[in-house]
C-alpha cells in the first residue's frame, strides 16, 4: 500500500555531505506514525540511523548525532536525511522505512560510499 523510493546516494570523500530523499507514494507522510532511515554495511546487521514520528519527534543513533538530520517535507511528501561530516564508517546501503498500522515497509535502498 505504501511505496518508498530512496535516492541521493553516491560516492563522497570523508568530510563531505550527501542528502538522501525517501519519496513516499500512496499515502501522505502526515498520516504515517513513524518513518526512519536505516543502514546496512557488508557483514553487519541493519541498524537504525534516524527516525521521525508524525509528531515530529526525532531520534538518532549515537554514531550520527550532530552530523545527520532527519526531516519531513509535506509538500514533496518525502523524508530526507542530511548527512554531513561523513566518515568511511558511514559506508552502507541506506534504507527508508515507514511504519503503517504497526507494519514496516521498506524501500530498495541507496548506496552510500565514503572514501578516506
Amino acid at each position: 500500500q505504501v511505496q518508498l523510493v530512496e535516492s541521493g546516494g553516491g560516492l563522497v570523500q570523508a568530510g563531505g555531505s550527501l542528502r538522501l530523499a525517501c519519496a513516499v507514494s500512496r499515502r501522505s507522510i502526515s498520516s504515517i506514525n513513524a518513518m526512519g532511515w536505516y543502514r546496512q554495511a557488508p557483514g553487519k546487521q541493519r541498524e537504525m540511523v534516524a527516525t521521525i514520528t508524525s509528531g515530529a519527534r526525532t531520534n538518532y543513533a549515537d554514531s550520527v548525532k550532530g552530523r545527520f538530520t532527519i526531516s519531513r517535507d509535506a509538500f514533496k511528501n518525502t523524508v530526507d536525511l542530511q548527512m554531513n561530516s561523513l566518515k568511511p564508517e558511514d559506508t552502507a546501503v541506506y534504507y527508508c522505512n515507514a511504519e503503517v498500522y504497526g507494519n514496516p515497509n521498506w524501500g530498495q535502498g541507496t548506496q552510500v560510499t565514503v572514501s578516506s
